[in-house]
């Protein structure tokens, strides 16, 4: 919310080459309880004025010698380049208020001056722009707050993948109709894990040797999005040797509780946790 004194804090630019409108126009702010009022003659010192103060409000008189208020306003929109161009023009001629509007001005008074006129315009503006200056502020934080937290984010999911992949021989994700979307590590092969396969299509396990009810359960607890930790399943080989294996995963929900996957980790525990003589059961 911008307050009143916000707006008497504002700062001011008059430009006029006549020097008994400056004194008017610095004696109307001043007694209105504005601080921060600075002056100019010069038309030409108008653009290095604002680049080096950027002024809140600048009353722009139009009608200049050597340099006009349409000029001064142009060289203003190199320096503005989001488009903003915080001028309130000071005319006696009804035609010029439709041409200045059209050049990017955002109000006008006219002369000869009504102190109710020009008090209440001035009073308006200043409040318009420091709403435009205090969102354009704000949307600068929030997209560096953006970047900010998606770099944390990104550095936590690598922080969080490579303790993965110290931690287990592969990681997995699946999606909420049970395909799988991301797989990572040495075993993919090994498991016939294809990439978007669902679990349906009998696919996390695919080829022959697997144990069917070790398969079976696995299923079932994915399927009622259960979670589970070191479930123990095994194959045999082809050439007769056994592999075992243990798989961790938990269900994964958004921020309004609706189910959208599943991820986990897994390792391979032959000759660790498990004997290798096929007569042992897992």
């Amino acid at each position: 919310m911008i307050t009143a004194a916000d707006i008497l804090n504002a700062s001011i630019l008059i430009v006029d080459d006549q020097q008994s409108n400056v004194l008017l126009l610095e004696e109307i702010l001043k007694e209105a309880g504005h601080t921060r009022v600075s002056s100019t003659m010069d038309p030409h010192a108008v653009a290095g004025l604002h680049r080096e103060h950027r002024y809140d409000l600048i009353l722009l008189d139009l009608k200049m010698p050597g340099m006009d208020g349409f000029q001064v306003m142009e060289n203003l929109k190199a320096i503005e380049t989001e488009g903003y161009i915080p001028v309130l023009v000071i005319t006696a001629e009804p035609g010029h208020k439709l041409r200045a509007l059209q050049s990017g001005a955002k109000d006008f008074v006219s002369k000869p001056f009504d102190l109710v006129e020009v008090k209440t315009r001035i009073n308006n503006m200043l409040e318009v722009r420091l709403l435009h200056r205090r969102l354009d502020n704000y949307n600068k934080v929030l997209e560096q707050t953006v970047q900010e937290r998606t770099a944390a984010l990104r550095e936590s999911e690598a922080r969080f993948r490579a303790l993965t992949e110290l931690a287990s021989d592969w990681y997995w994700e699946s999606d909420q109709n049970a395909r799988v979307t991301k797989v990572s590590g040495p075993i993919l092969d090994m498991l016939g894990i294809h990439m978007g396969a669902s679990i349906e299509e009998t696919t996390v396990l695919e080829g022959s040797g697997w144990n069917d009810a070790e398969r079976a359960e696995l299923e079932a607890n994915i399927k009622a999005r259960r979670p589970f930790l070191d479930f123990p399943f095994s194959r045999v080989n082809p050439d007769g040797s056994h592999q075992y294996f243990r798989a961790s995963g938990e269900p994964i929900f958004d921020r309004s509780a609706r189910f959208i996957g599943y991820r986990g980790i897994g390792v391979e525990v032959t000759g660790r946790l498990f004997s290798p003589d096929p007569t042992v059961t897992a």
